[in-house]
């Protein structure tokens, strides 16, 4: 009989916990909190440059993050290969959240939001192989569309930085499964560091227009809260969700942020969806549910699961 230390019975606890509770909660709660961080955002641009709101995002997360995690104590532990991905992600994070932000203040966020989904639904079709995943792919497509509704018009600029925004959007889809295949708490860690990277990135270009924040409390509240609902809590969510899911599971989950964005702005702006719009959400949520739930766990883990579902019939035998 093999002894279990006291620590390794809390970890083991501590994983069974977070295990219980369905990936698919940890997303809802990533797509929540993923759009209460623009309505910080709303203060903060009629009073900080676009650079610097990004600033505040990513320097408010890291500190959340190193405060936490303290990444440093075990970046050196990463082989180069771990290293190299986490710092990309890094980098990847810090160019996603500039170019968003640039985008957003040439662009309506429905269109932006319209070009940042044809990457992920594009990474959903590549991964989908079955009939019924294609057809639960073009519902949710279809959703989408009528949500944010594409329009033509605006900046030429503008546009630049969605479609590069939109990119960014699939790398973070691919690097943050690969960091979270070395389980969901490791991948926070890898998360940390990679959100220091971020800062260490943006900082030589945006720290100027974020300083006039640093005296009035406000904005610079503000520009924490913008930080924690849209990078810290989305970001943990997303790696405890992507640990149980597989890439294009997720990526057709993503279809439902415009109907999570719709339902916020019930609740806190007021808006009322009109009838195109509770089309669109019933379409995409149409597409979520048909899509094959044995898609929901990754080729290996489905294995790993299947070979302890015979052995316990096994012995039950």
């Amino acid at each position: 009989m093999c002894e279990v230390t006291t620590s390794q019975t809390f970890g083991s606890l501590h994983t069974g916990k977070i295990d219980s509770i369905p990936p698919h909660a940890y997303f809802i709660g990533s797509a929540i909190f993923r759009y209460l961080g623009p309505a910080f955002a709303v203060l903060l641009f009629a009073h900080v440059g676009v650079l610097g709101v990004a600033w505040l995002r990513i320097a408010s997360a890291a500190a959340v993050f190193a405060l936490w995690k303290r990444p440093w104590r075990f970046f050196r532990e990463l082989s180069w290969k771990d290293r190299g991905s986490v710092v990309g992600l890094g980098l990847v994070l810090a160019g996603m959240n500039v170019c968003f932000y640039f985008a957003v203040s040439r662009l309506p966020l429905g269109t932006v939001g319209s070009i940042e989904f044809l990457g992920p639904i594009a990474l959903a079709a590549y991964g989908s192989r079955t009939l019924r995943n294609i057809v639960a792919l073009l519902l949710a497509s279809a959703g989408v569309f009528v949500l944010t509704k594409l329009q033509l018009g605006g900046s030429s600029v503008g546009y630049l930085f969605a479609f590069a925004n939109c990119a960014l959007f699939v790398l973070y889809i691919v690097l943050g499964h690969g960091l979270a295949k070395k389980g969901a708490s490791a991948g926070v860690g890898r998360l940390a560091i990679a959100m220091l990277v971020s800062l260490i990135a943006v900082t030589p270009f945006s720290i100027s227009e974020a300083a006039g924040t640093f005296l009035n409390p406000k904005l610079l509240l503000a520009g924490v809260g913008v930080g924690i609902c849209s990078s810290v809590i989305p970001y943990v969510c997303d790696q405890f969700a992507m640990a149980r899911l597989s890439k294009a599971t997720f990526a057709v989950l993503l279809s439902l942020l415009p109907a999570t964005a719709c339902l916020i702005g019930i609740i806190v702006l007021r808006q009322v969806p009109s009838v195109r719009e509770l089309a669109g959400i019933s379409c995409v949520i149409a597409g979520v549910a048909l899509r094959r739930t044995d898609d929901d766990l990754e080729p290996n883990k489905r294995s790993v699961s299947a070979a302890q579902t015979r052995k316990a019939m096994g012995s039950c035998g």
